[in-house]
């Protein structure tokens, strides 16, 4: 008992010691229980993993081939890491003939798919700039047609990664995410996404799966990293530097748009059986004494073009991925056209809200529906343009809805929510 007391007393006469050493301990103490965590949850998606592996296949069915397009440099260099540890190990359980492609500039992804051969499936691994650039690559393709139909994966690695609000329920945990989004790959249910073409007048169209801004608010948010000495206050502090400049903040600009299309009906593929050889004779002499009428023409109504002049201090065009209706009629792009009236403390205000949902479209601002638009800006426009914040020079565009080109893998759950939601 003495030594107890005496244990206490030693701890009250060196209470700055003791306190540093308990905020340590408890610190390393977490830390630890953190990592034990993190190893439980990547057991547990090996060991789920490990059951599609030991799956038997027909002697005449090849492996299932996966090619992973892999940005180390996605989350400030950490994405070879976060991949390595916690996906590499999944797919190879599952059973996949698994390739790693790494690219090792920006860019460097889109040539890569002009070269990739067949595969069953395509996986990306990084943020929003890889998913932009593979896709951009997938689609320029002479035979995209064929290719756009192999599905698509999404390992969420960046610091930003808009997809996987859509794909995947919303996690805390990073490797949680990783895994949860591995795993849902080799479940193998997938969603059609919506794709926009977004041509300019100088170099190939790029194509884009979240949207387009060109405004005040994209400037402010891509000086935010400039004032990383702030703090919190930091996105605060860029979108007020920002006020200073110029103000109000006009962007002037032409816009030329079409309405919404109606959806047409889903057709499953069937793949129909040759017919006999003397039905095949019979359809051939009866098409070769009788030919077929030749059908006249149909007239072809012309399009209807809405033209407006526009002043905005931000405008955005955006893809429903984000808010997906499964089951709506009609195929349309989201066009979002900010007043320039907004005071310079709204402006403050908004800013941090939009740097957590970019292409949010706030109360007050003109929201159209569009399946094709053609923004004209004028010569030496300030600003830049951003495609799934990725930055491009700012040009006159034409934005064309590629209405569910690209089928995705997804959770199961989130599908299911998806369904219920519309229903």
């Amino acid at each position: 008992m003495a030594k107890v007391i005496k244990l206490f007393q030693t701890l009250r006469n060196h209470w700055k010691k003791t306190t540093v050493g308990a905020c340590l301990f408890t610190w390393g103490g977490n830390w630890l229980y953190g990592k034990h965590c993190d190893n439980l949850l990547r057991r547990a998606a090996c060991q789920e993993a490990q059951v599609f592996g030991n799956q038997i296949i027909p002697s005449n069915m090849q492996i299932k081939k996966a090619t992973v397009f892999l940005n180390p440099a996605a989350c400030k260099g950490k994405a070879r890491s976060l991949f390595e540890k916690n996906a590499a190990p999944i797919l190879h359980l599952s059973g996949l003939d698994v390739t790693v492609v790494k690219t090792d500039y920006e860019g460097q992804a889109k040539k890569l798919l002009e070269l990739m051969e067949n595969t069953d499936m395509i996986i990306i691994a990084g943020g929003d700039g890889t998913v932009q650039e593979v896709i951009t690559g997938l689609l320029r393709r002479a035979d995209e047609a064929a290719f756009s139909r192999i599905p698509i994966g999404y390992i969420p690695l960046g610091k930003t990664s808009t997809l996987s609000h859509t794909l995947y329920p919303g996690c805390v945990n990073q490797v949680q995410c990783i895994t949860d989004a591995t795993l849902s790959i080799l479940r193998g249910e997938t969603i059609p996404l919506d794709v926009l073409q977004i041509k300019g007048n100088k170099d190939q169209p790029v194509f884009a799966v979240t949207g387009l801004r060109w405004g005040s608010f994209r400037d402010a948010g891509a000086k935010v990293s400039k004032y990383w000495y702030l703090g919190p206050l930091k996105i605060q502090a860029a979108h007020f530097f920002n006020t200073l400049k110029e103000w109000p903040q006009k962007h002037l600009a032409s816009l030329a748009y079409l309405g919404p299309t109606p959806r047409p009906p889903e057709e499953p593929e069937q793949k129909t059986s040759r017919p006999p050889l003397y039905v095949r004779l019979y359809k051939r002499l009866a098409h070769y004494w009788a030919p077929a009428p030749t059908e006249t023409p149909k007239e072809m109504t012309p399009e209807v073009w809405e033209v407006m002049q526009l002043s905005a201090i931000e405008f955005s065009v955006t893809t429903q991925n984000r808010h997906l209706d499964l089951k709506r009629t009609e195929d349309f792009m989201n066009i979002c056209i900010e007043p320039d009236t907004v005071s310079k403390g709204d402006y403050i205000t908004r800013g941090s809200l939009k740097m957590q949902e970019p292409h949010m479209c706030p109360e007050g601002s003109q929201f159209l529906q569009a399946s094709r638009c053609i923004l004209e800006l004028p010569e030496n426009s300030e600003g830049s343009l951003s495609i799934d914040n990725e930055e491009y020079e700012a040009m006159p565009v034409e934005v064309n809805l590629l209405p569910r080109k690209l089928q995705f893998f997804c959770d199961a759950r989130k599908k299911e929510q998806m369904l219920h939601s519309t229903s």
